[in-house]
Order: C-alpha cells, then sequence, then structure tokens
C-alpha cells in the first residue's frame, strides 16, 4: 500500500494535540495545507478502507478524579459480542470496549476498562454488568502502577 504525502500530513496532525476550539478539524486542515471539507473527507476514506482504524482520547483517571481501574476480562459468546459491547459501553465508568483473540489458557476474550472511586467499588460495578449482560466468567486486573500514557506516532521522520 502506498500512502501519500498529503495522508502522511493528515495522520502526523490527527495523532498530536486535538485543538480545543469551537472548529478543531478546520485548524487541522491548515496546517495540513487542505480545507476542512477535504479532510473530513479523506479521513471517511481512510476509515472505510481501513487505513484510519479509530481515532480516541487518553484519558489520565487519575487526573480526571478516578482512583481506582481496572481491566475487566470478559467470555463473550462470539454472537453476542456486538449486544454486550452495546450495554457495556452505554455506561460512563467503562471507558474502553473491545474484542480480543483467546489462547489455550486465556479464554477471556472481551476486554473493558473500568473506572470507580475505589477498587470495591470497581467490583460492584462489574458484577452490575454481569448482571445486565448475563455474562458470568470474568476478572478483574487492577492497576498497581501505570507507566505509559502515550500512543504511536507515525510519520514523524
Amino acid at each position: 500500500m502506498n500512502i501519500s504525502e498529503t495522508d502522511k500530513k493528515i495522520v502526523r496532525a490527527m495523532q498530536g494535540a486535538f485543538p480545543v476550539c469551537s472548529e478543531p478539524y478546520k485548524e487541522i486542515a491548515a496546517a495540513v495545507g487542505i480545507s476542512e471539507d477535504a479532510l473530513l473527507k479523506r479521513l471517511e476514506e481512510m476509515k472505510q478502507d481501513g487505513t484510519l482504524r479509530k481515532m480516541g482520547a487518553v484519558l489520565r483517571h487519575r487526573q480526571v478524579g478516578f482512583k481506582a481501574n481496572a481491566l475487566g476480562t470478559w467470555v463473550v459468546p462470539r454472537e453476542r459480542m456486538d449486544e454486550v459491547a452495546e450495554i457495556m459501553c452505554a455506561h460512563p465508568e467503562v471507558t474502553h470496549c473491545y474484542d480480543r483473540n483467546t489462547l489455550p489458557d486465556w479464554p477471556y476474550n472481551f476486554y473493558t476498562m473500568i473506572h470507580g472511586d475505589t477498587e470495591e467499588g470497581c467490583r460492584k460495578f462489574a458484577e452490575k454488568l454481569s448482571q445486565e449482560t448475563g455474562i458470568k466468567e470474568y476478572s478483574l486486573q487492577f492497576t498497581r502502577r501505570e507507566w505509559k500514557k502515550t500512543s504511536m506516532k507515525y510519520f514523524m521522520e
């Protein structure tokens, strides 16, 4: 696959700090040297062709007031993935929700990041998710220490 110089500029601009203003895409487009409409069109094309998989924020959970967070790992039947994701993602306590491959000794195929005031609060919330979805097989791994809170950087030559 060949990626154009304009696409590289778009990727570089989109992976930095997102402008906090009334027209952030217009500001990004100006930095790239294209119109806002051209930027939005190209982002949609990149999403459709699979070049761009996702855009998201990096939450610094302790800075926004969360004292505890847990990676919830769940065993979800393949045919229920979308349904379970919709239920779990509807809660503000869940900031990430995604499927993963299993391994012979690791049956968990669905992950959530759960944030709360205490570990006990996270446990109770996970139990609520379990009751709402009917998914009974899950495990919680609590964050003990945070080392890195950055994303990959592409085309930074």
